[in-house]
């Protein structure tokens, strides 16, 4: 497989064999203009949709999958043989033929061999790398930490760029590229770090091109929230919608959109940042210098603080899990502060809800490990903020990816932009 950049995006797989002719057009025919899709760029297409495919359906036979992306036996004999030959598929065991008679079908799917992928988890004062299957297993996993405020954006990109060099020294090949996830405001195009508030070393920095430069591999940055969805999107709970909203919730706030199979971005890459959006006309200032964000009513430094105004015991090392504890053990100060926290998260999902209407959000960040409890006080709180509409109620999940998924997600970006994945 090539590792020079692609772009662009799976419009639906195209017959090569269904092509109209170029030739002279029949006697009173009128001439057929000419495909705006050469043969190579309709291969590329189509090798695209495959492999999304086996990631939203896992292993699968030869026929399935022709059904599945609409071409012919043909067809995907020419697109599964140079992945196979690639190192990217292997053919499982034959399937039971259910007594039907006939060659048993044998699945395909991706190998344990395939060239895989560099991923960078960069969050405020520490980065972790990994290398990273096309069926989501991490290996080499590395960390670092840098100081986050003011100083030399160097020693940033040193400790991630000493990571990441100890991860790929493990590599079995040459990777694929290297996705890069990382909070603050990101330009997605240059792979710049716009903005990040709670550190701002980081501000600014053209990570993307400092990363090619010493690595060789094309590399791509995308906003932290829209990895997490990617990671739900190829490897977890959201592979089987269509639709929905991811929700990173923790010190700060995060958001990212899939509609209808389409993840949403601004241009650049803008977008993502709904713990900016406002709850509170004349609320407490915010961390970006503006009153009322979502961020000032639903992060665990809120959570802190209103643990301490309620005397709850270790209320400065405070957390959704350790509130849900104490809930649990019978505390009626930290049940209370427990629904209020609640109700704070379901009024920024209850503005998305009334808004879009993605009906399923999968939630991320330390929100996660409080558990079952404050899931459904959440849900509890959305459904009485949002006026019932049969077919769209909303449900609030908790992702199965837990600590896995920002750098799954990372994987998920090169996969994306290489693979031509429609998104």
């Amino acid at each position: 497989m090539s590792t020079g950049k692609m772009s662009g995006r799976v419009i639906g797989a195209v017959e090569e064999d269904a092509l109209p002719s170029l030739g002279t057009p029949a006697e009173g025919a009128k001439p057929r203009p000419p495909s705006l899709l050469s043969p190579s760029r309709m291969g590329d297409l189509n090798r695209g949709r495959l492999l999304q495919s086996l990631f939203d359906l896992g292993p699968t036979s030869r026929a399935d999958l022709a059904r599945h992306i609409g071409v012919n036996r043909a067809t995907i004999t020419g697109i599964v043989q140079p992945l196979i030959d690639d190192g990217i598929l292997v053919e499982g065991e034959p399937a039971s033929s259910g007594g039907a008679g006939g060659k048993p079908a044998r699945p395909l799917q991706f190998s344990r061999d395939a060239p895989q992928i560099g991923a960078v988890a960069l969050s405020h004062g520490s980065v972790r790398t990994a290398l990273v299957s096309w069926t989501g297993e991490i290996s080499a996993l590395e960390r670092a930490a840098f100081p986050t405020d003011g100083g030399d954006p160097g020693q940033a990109v040193a400790a991630v760029a000493g990571a990441l060099a100890h991860t790929l020294s493990a590599a079995r090949q040459p990777p694929l590229g290297i996705g890069v996830a990382a909070a603050g405001m990101i330009d997605r195009d240059r792979g710049v770090i716009v903005k990040v508030n709670l550190a701002p070393v980081l501000s600014g920095l053209a990570l993307g091109a400092e990363l090619e430069e010493r690595t060789g591999l094309p590399v791509y940055l995308d906003h932290h929230p829209r990895a997490l969805l990617l990671a739900d999107r190829w490897f977890g709970t959201g592979r089987s919608l269509r639709t929905f909203a991811v929700l990173y919730l923790s010190d700060v706030i995060g958001g990212a959109l899939q509609l209808d199979g389409h993840l949403q971005s601004g241009p650049a890459g803008a977008g993502g940042e709904l713990g900016h959006t406002f709850v509170q006309i004349d609320g407490e200032i915010c961390a970006c210098g503006r009153r009322g964000c979502w961020e000032t009513v639903a992060t665990i430094g809120w959570l802190r603080r209103q643990a301490q105004a309620a005397g709850l015991p270790g209320a400065e090392e405070m957390t959704p899990a350790l509130l849900a504890g104490l809930a649990e053990a019978g505390s009626g100060a930290a049940e209370r502060l427990l629904d209020l926290y609640a109700r704070n998260i379901a009024v920024g999902i209850a503005n998305l809800q009334q808004t879009l209407a993605p009906n399923h959000f999968v939630l991320h960040g330390e929100v996660v490990e409080a558990g079952e409890r404050l899931r459904a006080a959440i849900e509890a709180h959305v459904g009485l903020l949002v006026p019932p509409r049969p077919g769209s109620e909303p449900r609030v999940l908790l992702t199965d990816q837990r600590g896995l998924a920002t750098l799954r997600g990372a994987a998920g970006i090169v996969l994306s932009r290489r693979l031509q994945f429609q998104l």
